[in-house]
């Protein structure tokens, strides 16, 4: 695994817990070419108690729900983890062909930027913004 860098520990970093995390790591590979920094799995040999990914530059962790211990899982709601980049089209197929569930075509928003959503398998939605070209 790669060496966590110092920059992707600042910020605001998104904690995703989910049903299934260890499948989610692999989909947010094959569907946002993240990279896996650090894994802890539980004893169980099922779930993950932790996962930190790097994705885009930025940080995403995430792990399983553990009801035994008071993490109920709630479905993902009124959030939606937003990509910044710089080839809208690219990133959008790789997603969709992953199997991410389209919500919003890509398309020329009122503010000028390309933008687009996606929802995965776990209930996460997931949007892309490719910034107007300046000139």
């Amino acid at each position: 695994m790669a060496e966590i860098s110092p920059e992707l520990m600042k910020g605001v970093i998104p904690y995703l817990n989910v049903v299934g995390a260890a499948d989610a790591v692999e989909f947010y590979k094959k569907a946002f070419g993240a990279e896996e920094l650090a894994k802890t799995p539980a004893e169980d040999g099922k779930r993950l108690i932790h996962c930190q990914l790097a994705i885009n530059g930025g940080s995403l962790m995430i792990s399983d729900c553990f009801p035994e211990h008071g993490y109920e899982h709630q479905p993902s709601h009124s959030f939606t983890m937003q990509l910044v980049v710089d080839d809208i089209d690219s990133w959008w197929k790789r997603a969709v062909d992953a199997g991410a569930t389209v919500n919003m075509p890509v398309q020329v928003m009122f503010w000028g930027d390309r933008w687009g959503s996606v929802k995965d398998a776990w209930g996460v939605n997931w949007a892309f913004n490719e910034p107007a070209k300046q000139g």
